[in-house]
């Protein structure tokens, strides 16, 4: 196996990572960026009110994974084999037409999409963010700001995956995983609709969110974590914002440490300032210009329930997770 192609669509973007494995002394391996790639595509636009995916949305998915799948013959894999794997995850499992996605997925790229649950995604997440943490620490090289016990949080648009887990011997590192339907595309259409949003409406979401921690904690011991390591857009963008950066730059945000004081500043300052104001900020997505003060609120909101100082952005995610898997299974270990 030479190379792996990951495909990741969720309710805000689909992203893509092509990646070379490459081969280490004895039997390990490393998964080397060749191309990533992400657009929104907004596919759980309206899915939490009519419980249906729109035509619209369905046809902007459809057109951004008909050019990834170029790419990825360019690269010289071939699709529909299985150095190919794409996972579709909340607005997918809650939308009653997702047979018209799953059709559509299948025509363009030769497999279906895997519509995994809420903890399989997050314990893509988990493996991607964390195996070269993990790596690290089991040969005692880790920095002091990655030490396990590691809480990874995937903030997505319609759902938020938190997973705790560590170094061990054996492949089963997740010591505990929840999913929960809180996400900064589900926050924003239910309750920050104004521009700016009121401070009712940001009363309303702090609540709902709030309850979802309590939940959260039922099952996942969020203070018990080592260290903080949240993925996606949000908390990458919401890095970008904290370094001041004139455009986004993946290699300088990931592994940045935002501080508690930092996210909660940059947090009101998100939520009190208009779309216009938003889309001026140099490391902002123009697709994520009218969900980012939700998806910051869920972010700040998971970190004082830790009690952590501080998070750590990571760039790598469940793409990463995805790409991992397909190794494993092509040599046999899966």
């Amino acid at each position: 196996m030479s190379g792996v192609a990951a495909i990741d669509c969720g309710t805000n973007s689909i992203r893509l990572l092509i990646a070379d494995v490459v081969a280490l002394d004895g039997d390990e391996v490393q998964v080397v960026d060749a191309d990533r790639r992400m657009e929104i595509v907004r596919l759980g636009e309206g899915v939490d009110e009519t419980g249906e995916f729109s035509a619209e949305a369905l046809e902007r998915t459809f057109e951004a994974l008909r050019g990834y799948a170029e790419a990825i013959e360019a690269y010289g894999i071939p699709l529909g084999q299985d150095t190919v794997r794409m996972v579709a995850t909340s607005a997918t499992r809650d939308a009653r037409n997702r047979q018209v996605f799953v059709d559509g997925v299948r025509e363009i790229i030769g497999v279906e999409p895997e519509v995994v649950t809420g903890l399989d995604e997050a314990e893509l997440s988990f493996v991607g963010a964390t195996a070269e943490l993990d790596a690290a620490a089991a040969e005692g090289e880790a920095d002091e700001d990655f030490s396990p016990p590691f809480l990874v949080v995937d903030i997505g648009g319609g759902s938020t995956e938190f997973v705790l887990g560590g170094v061990s011997e054996d492949d089963d590192l997740v010591e505990s995983s929840l999913s929960v339907d809180v996400g900064c595309v589900r926050m924003s259409e239910r309750h920050l609709r104004s521009d700016p949003p009121s401070a009712e409406q940001i009363a309303a979401a702090t609540a709902d969110i709030d309850a979802a921690l309590d939940e959260v904690e039922k099952v996942v011991p969020l203070r018990e974590a080592g260290s903080v390591v949240c993925v996606a857009g949000t908390a990458t963008t919401v890095a970008g914002i904290a370094l001041d950066l004139p455009e986004y730059d993946s290699d300088r945000i990931h592994h940045t440490r935002v501080s508690a004081s930092d996210l909660n500043r940059i947090t009101d300052g998100l939520l009190r300032s208009t779309h216009a104001e938003r889309a001026e900020i140099g490391v902002m997505h123009p697709g994520r210009v009218d969900v980012i003060g939700a998806g910051a609120l869920v972010l700040s909101r998971v970190l004082e329930r830790t009690g952590a100082d501080h998070f750590t952005a990571s760039e790598h995610d469940i793409l990463d997770g995805v790409a991992w898997s397909l190794i494993a299974v092509g040599e046999g270990r899966a």
